[in-house]
Parts: structure tokens; C-alpha cells; sequence
């Protein structure tokens, strides 16, 4: 396989609240790296993963996006154009975690659009919260950025979506993503008037995809994606029990899609954990 094309990726999740009460969590994830144009022949290749029927693992179109039976890559260059930057038909791979025994939560599914050229033309953060909502994220890459992830790409949004009840909506978002490559990363920090509150961040390592790939990771993170939406209900619990108060929430955006601001200074490559 090309460096860029369908893969598997295994690493770690952080996640840490700075104020008012430190807060921190590390778990073990993998997600799968696929070009969405190329999803056919993966769940034809591989026995343990299908595309829209149940399967180990599996990837459903209605996931992501609308939902809708659009192709998810017209999508996605829909609101590239709709963004001002120009889509040409240039491959999009999503990171994500796949479902497992039919079931999937992603709190953040990250598309790469690429030009034909194989520049890195713009990302999408698709986020979804536990009230079965997703709102997107679309921010232009500049131009000259590598996209071979030997540059971390460093991207700033207002925050405009509901996720955690006990952050306000008040925020600043700024995104540096490592594209992938023989790594993949993902930080996203939140900040308020004062300065930082919150970090996230995924740091992972490709290894290739195949069915034994998946057999192992089924035994090493067994029901994955269920552990990842109980683990998001016991640790707002254990912030509740810290004191933190619960934000109301307030309806979804209008739009289903922010977009954002490139920075023009892109950072040395450093590990994003």
C-alpha cells in the first residue's frame, strides 16, 4: 500500500482539564486510517471488516456526515467548495474508529482532503456528542504544507458545538495535526479568556491493515468503542464529583459546518501526546 492509502493506526488518547480542577485520563485506541473512495475493495479484501452490514469490524455510511445516502466523499467536497477551497476530485481519508460487533462511538472522526497533486488541501473534524448530534469543523491547509506529516499543521475555530457539560461554549479551539503518515496525530486544545482549560490529544503508529491486524486488535481492545462511551460517562462523573457544575446545553448550530482559520506558521513536527 502507498504511505497514505488505508491503514491501521494504534496508539493512545489523553485527555486533561487544567482548571478549575486538574483532571486527567490516558487509554490505549486504535483507529483505522481509509480512503473513502477505496472503502468497496477494503471490505472485499478483508473477511473481518464490511461496509454497511455487520460484521467484527465495520463501517456504516450513515456514521458520518448527514447520514444521508450521499457519498460521503461528495460530502465532504461540498463543504470544501461551500468553504472557498477548492476540491478536485483529490482523495479524502477518514481516521476513525470502525464499529465493533455492530456498535461505534467517535467523538472525533478527522477527514484528510487531498489535492491530485497529493498536497493536503484542507481538514474536516467531525465531532459527535452523546445526544446523538455531529457538527464539523473545516479548516483550509496552506499551501506548501507537507503532507507526508513531517510538519504538525496548527488550525484555530470558535467553538460552536455542544460536547462536554462542563465546558462553556465560550471557547477557541486550535487543532495541531501531524498528517498521516508513519504516525498520525491529533491535539486539540481549548481555551477561555485566561488561557487554556482543556487538552486532547491522540498520538498513534500505522502498522498495516489486514485481517490478522484486526484479530489481534479485537483481543487486545476488546469492545473498543463501548469501553470508549462508558469510559466518557464514568469520567464526567468523577469530574461531577470534584465539584465541576454541569453547563446547560443549548441547541445545535444551525449550520452543520464551521469554518475555521489556517495558521501560516507551521510548527517543527513534535509528538502530540
Amino acid at each position: 500500500m502507498s504511505e497514505g492509502a488505508s491503514a491501521f493506526y494504534a496508539g493512545r488518547v489523553m485527555h486533561q482539564r487544567l482548571r478549575p480542577r486538574r483532571h486527567r485520563l490516558r487509554y490505549r485506541v486504535f483507529s483505522l486510517l481509509i480512503d473513502l473512495d477505496d472503502l468497496d475493495r477494503l471490505a472485499e479484501r478483508l473477511r473481518l471488516f464490511s461496509r454497511n452490514r455487520f460484521n467484527l469490524f465495520s463501517f456504516h455510511d450513515r456514521d458520518y456526515g448527514a447520514g444521508t445516502a450521499e457519498p460521503l466523499h461528495h460530502q465532504v467536497e461540498r463543504h470544501m467548495r461551500a468553504a472557498g477551497i477548492e476540491a478536485d476530485g483529490g482523495p479524502i481519508r477518514l481516521l476513525t474508529m470502525p464499529r465493533v460487533l455492530g456498535y461505534a462511538f467517535n467523538p472525533l472522526s478527522v477527514y484528510f482532503c487531498y489535492r491530485r497533486t497529493g498536497a493536503l488541501a484542507a481538514i474536516l473534524y467531525e465531532v459527535s456528542n452523546t445526544f446523538h448530534q455531529r457538527h464539523s469543523y473545516m479548516i483550509a491547509v496552506p499551501a506548501g504544507a507537507n503532507a507526508n506529516g513531517d510538519r504538525t499543521i496548527r488550525q484555530v475555530c470558535p467553538k460552536e458545538f455542544y460536547v462536554s457539560p462542563f465546558l462553556d461554549m465560550d471557547l477557541t479551539y486550535t487543532f495541531r495535526t501531524v498528517p498521516p503518515g508513519r504516525h498520525v496525530g491529533v491535539a486539540i486544545s481549548g481555551h477561555d479568556t485566561e488561557g487554556p482549560i482543556i487538552v486532547a490529544s491522540l498520538y498513534a503508529e500505522r502498522v498495516p491493515l489486514s485481517d490478522t491486524r484486526l484479530a489481534l486488535a479485537f483481543v487486545a481492545y476488546p469492545l473498543l468503542t463501548l469501553k470508549v462511551i462508558a469510559g466518557i460517562h464514568w469520567e464526567a462523573l468523577r469530574i461531577w464529583l470534584k465539584g465541576v457544575r454541569l453547563r446547560e446545553r443549548p441547541p445545535p448550530p444551525a449550520r452543520t459546518v464551521t469554518v475555521g482559520r489556517r495558521s501560516e506558521d507551521q510548527e517543527a513536527r513534535s509528538h502530540v501526546v
